[in-house]
């Protein structure tokens, strides 16, 4: 089966970007990653891309203003100039118009640093701690216009500790995030997902014991 042509959209400097590159070079992963469009001249990720044989590309979305619908038709063109079949959101710093969402339903993913559908949105780490919640993690999913709202594809999570702080928390669930975006393209890329009712469907299993209780008592 050839391997699915992905494009990754950042703003900035690409972590997630790089776990996706690194987990494609393995022969029998099931998407090559074959550019990296960047809407901020000078990110960063762009010279990580670079660096790793990656095509890359800038369109600006600063001189389009709030005509948000032009910059993404731009946008568009350059993706299906490349022959793009999956777009992979990491760090990319925009929301997207229903019409760019419809080009790429069923075929874009964006990863979210909280368990949806709970923190929607941003400072998600800040809002677990000033809830008291025990568990927080991270969530891959395939974007439709309504922000962090699309099918969920695979989640992870993290214990929260006593002592957390936002950036104490954001380390450990970055972790995830670079666990579970490979895991989620690999299932995407790989045919191994599908959609029914709005909902994602895999033929994966959770991973053993199939709990995380936190806190544990002993």
């Amino acid at each position: 089966m050839a391997r699915r042509r992905v494009a990754i959209l950042i703003s900035g400097r690409g972590s997630n970007m790089t776990a996706l590159i690194e987990a494609a070079k393995a022969k029998d992963y099931p998407a090559e990653i074959v550019l990296v469009i960047s809407n901020i001249a000078g990110a960063g990720g762009l010279a990580k891309a670079s660096d790793a044989g990656i095509e890359t590309a800038t369109v600006e979305s600063k001189p389009f203003g709030k005509d948000r619908e032009a910059f993404e038709r731009k946008l568009h063109d350059v993706l299906v100039a490349h022959n793009i079949e999956l777009v992979c959101l990491a760090g990319f710093l925009r929301l997207l118009t229903p019409w760019f969402v419809r080009q790429w339903e069923g075929r874009m993913l964006n990863i979210h640093p909280a368990l949806l559908p709970a923190y929607k949105g941003l400072h998600t780490h800040e809002r677990a701690l000033a809830d008291g919640v025990k568990i927080h993690g991270a969530t891959v999913h395939f974007v439709v216009p309504e922000m962090d709202s699309g099918p969920i594809v695979i989640q992870g999570a993290v214990a929260v500790r006593d002592n957390d702080t936002p950036d104490t928390l954001a380390v450990r669930v970055l972790g995830i995030e670079h666990r579970i975006y490979p895991d989620a393209l690999r299932l995407v890329a790989s045919g191994r997902t599908r959609l029914e009712n709005g909902l994602c469907k895999t033929d994966g299993n959770g991973s053993p014991p199939d709990k995380l209780i936190s806190p544990e008592v002993i």
